[in-house]
């Protein structure tokens, strides 16, 4: 995440929190009665539908599932994938113990059907691993033939894994099978082109992501400040190029997040601490890098994270690390425009990443160097966001997963 050579890790430094251990408590369903262990099958999807559990899940009952991300690597770090429960009325966070046999899972994925997690394994000699939720059972690793993944996805199909290798700049497919598990790799793409950006030692490849009409697939990569759009063979799990949008230089493309309508999109600028609003034709897979814009920081060194918007597509919101804020804005003209309304504390100490509850009223900030979960309320009408409780500590927290 870093610029230049300099490890993602050795960048961010880590100070170490405490994750619970309890028995993970009964999550129920729409009706409020106990939920399967096992989830129901995965649903057919069409392009532009999308279906996911956060999508498809219904209003607050009871409570609801969270897996943390988080390095296993570094001093203070995690045992493995954390697991807690949240309240989705009061984001309350309790432990619920931890998935072990997972190196350095910093970026979590759920599998449309909601039986299997995916996480990065971002070490050297990368790896993407596959677990099934009903048991916690680790159903392998595959290697992603690249250093560093830091990012994952998957197809909206549920057939395939998509991962981004950071340290050497590529993008890799793998297959999933019935039962979760992960295949050998498809297809791997390097970006060797264009040249990397100033003060950059090379590509560095920071998500992958399917785009809403289900038709291209985005590799945002920070060393070439480029993000490409490639069409997947959803038979051979190839990657074909179709066409690259560069961004100033030296902006360092971090995470693109789409509006919900589909025709635009946000990325956040990690290098030049700018955000900057995109525009995509879904018949082409195009995609056009608008100015860089304010995130809020003012003058003080920070590094713009991620972007998450609310399923209403009326506010948007951006993870500051330096500055250690939530940058609030309105979007208007359908997606066309970002207003910045003002910033609020992170609730704790570089947030490398935050996340929506399935129904948008809860943000997850996931605060790295405190070890800590902050979670706020959103005010639905004009995006305003309430820091609830005391922040849920977890060592080195890299990423939530709230379902």
């Amino acid at each position: 995440m870093g610029t230049g050579g300099l490890s993602r890790r050795r960048f961010l430094g880590a100070l170490s929190g405490t994750a619970a251990g309890a028995a993970l408590p009964a999550v129920t369903g729409c009706d409020g009665t106990p939920a399967p262990s096992d989830p129901p099958a995965a649903r057919t999807s069409t392009p532009g539908t999308r279906p996911s559990p956060q999508a498809e899940s219904c209003a607050p009952s009871g409570p609801r599932r969270l897996y943390v991300g988080t390095y296993t690597s570094v001093d203070g770090g995690g045992d493995g994938i954390g697991v807690a429960t949240y309240d989705p009325v009061t984001g309350r966070i309790t432990g619920a113990g931890t998935i072990k046999g997972v190196p350095d899972p910093s970026y979590l994925a759920v599998h449309p059907d909601g039986r299997t997690l995916y996480a990065v394994d971002e070490r050297d000699d990368g790896a993407v691993t596959a677990v099934r939720l009903a048991d916690r059972k680790v159903l392998g690793s595959r290697s992603t033939g690249g250093a560093a993944p830091c990012h994952l996805s998957v197809h909206p199909s549920g057939r395939w894994l998509l991962s981004a290798n950071y340290g050497t700049g590529s993008v890799a497919v793998h297959p999933i099978d019935a039962s979760g598990a992960l295949g050998e790799r498809t297809d791997l793409v390097t970006h060797s082109s264009p040249p990397p950006g100033p003060d950059q030692d090379g590509p560095h490849a920071h998500q992958v992501v399917t785009s809403p009409d289900g038709r291209h697939v985005l590799a945002v990569d920070l060393g070439t400040d480029t993000v490409y759009t490639y069409r997947l063979d959803t038979d051979a799990g190839k990657l074909t190029e179709v066409s690259r949008a560069r961004a100033a230089p030296g902006a360092g493309p971090r995470q693109l997040t789409f509006h919900p309508g589909g025709r635009y999109a946000y990325l956040a600028n990690e290098v030049d601490d700018t955000v900057a609003v995109c525009t995509y034709d879904p018949a082409t897979g195009r995609l056009a890098i608008g100015p860089g814009q304010d995130t809020g920081s003012g003058s003080g060194t920070n590094y713009p994270a991620q972007v998450v918007v609310a399923p209403d597509g009326r506010h948007a919101w951006l993870a500051n690390r330096g500055h250690d804020s939530l940058a609030r804005y309105a979007v208007e003209e359908d997606g066309a425009r970002l207003r910045l309304l003002g910033t609020v504390p992170a609730g704790g100490d570089f947030p490398r990443q935050v996340a929506l509850s399935p129904d948008g009223a809860l943000l997850f900030a996931a605060n790295q160097k405190s070890g800590t979960l902050a979670v706020f309320g959103v005010d639905p009408e004009d995006g305003g966001l309430r820091l609830v409780g005391k922040p849920f500590g977890s060592p080195v927290a890299v990423c939530a997963l709230p379902l």
